[in-house]
């Protein structure tokens, strides 16, 4: 009888087993952490330039090429910035030399420019809800990305806690403040990339930039790289950091985030 009856309960365990593995089943619908399929943005709050009339800000592809690439991969995503609220638009952004069909349905969009509108205050964030930070760039980046506590703790936490630190074009000076568990620059002896002096030179904007971010990046000990062309898209992957040179890069910083996100699997030799 008692053989009986460990049979009985095994068979039960059994079922109960197959049952919770099929699709329609509880376990089988339970969500992934959110973490595992949640990105924090970053964008900027600066303005104004020193000596010009136009302003600066958020170069927009930037954040929308990055935006459409993980929302395709059904990623979710927020937005945020070092004090909240609006964040500004660069104005040369939106001239037809930059805009994109894609990039203009975003500004046709209310959800979207109402997310612009309302960024959330990174000191509010918890990088514990985050697989991963993006940091975009625009020159308004430069004065509020690099001496920024808030931004710090998010990038670090998220990085320690096993993320991806990723950044295009300016918004890499979100990096050069970043450290290691042991205090040393989290971008010494990386491999980075970041819009670069020539490109700087070429954009007019030299004597408007507080520092040139190619050489604070070396400067921070970075292994710096960029693409042969100036204003060619390229990105580079150094373990859980992901760097783009400039603003053709959101798209290639994207497909190299979710290559860390999401590898593939290996396949087994035949």
């Amino acid at each position: 009888m008692a053989a009986l009856a460990l049979l009985r309960r095994t068979a039960c365990a059994l079922a109960a087993a197959a049952w919770m593995a099929l699709p329609g089943s509880a376990q089988a619908q339970q969500p992934e952490p959110a973490a595992a399929s949640r990105v924090l943005i970053i964008v900027t709050n600066h303005a104004d330039y020193p000596s010009r009339d136009d302003k600066t800000g958020l170069w927009l592809t930037e954040l929308t090429h990055f935006w459409d690439v993980l929302r395709a991969a059904g990623f979710e995503m927020d937005i945020a910035s070092p004090a909240g609220g609006r964040s500004p638009l660069d104005e040369r952004s939106l001239g037809w030399l930059y805009l994109d069909d894609a990039a203009r349905a975003h500004l046709s969009d209310p959800a979207f420019m109402a997310r612009m509108s309302n960024t959330r205050r990174a000191a509010d964030v918890d990088p514990a809800a985050y697989a991963a930070i993006y940091f975009t760039g625009g020159h308004g980046t430069m004065w509020d990305f690099r001496d920024a506590p808030e931004l710090k703790r998010l990038a670090e936490s998220i990085y320690r806690q096993g993320g991806v630190v990723s950044a295009v074009c300016h918004g890499n000076a979100a990096l050069i403040q970043l450290q290691d568990e042991d205090g040393r620059p989290l971008i010494a002896g990386r491999r980075v990339t970041g819009f670069s002096n020539f490109e700087e030179l070429l954009s007019g904007m030299k004597s408007q930039v507080p520092f040139f971010l190619q050489d604070a990046l070396e400067a921070a000990g970075a292994k710096y790289e960029k693409a042969w062309l100036p204003f060619a898209a390229y990105a580079v992957t150094d373990g859980r950091l992901v760097t783009g040179q400039n603003p053709q890069s959101g798209k290639v910083v994207a497909e190299h985030l979710l290559a860390l996100l999401r590898p593939q699997p290996a396949i087994a030799p035949q």
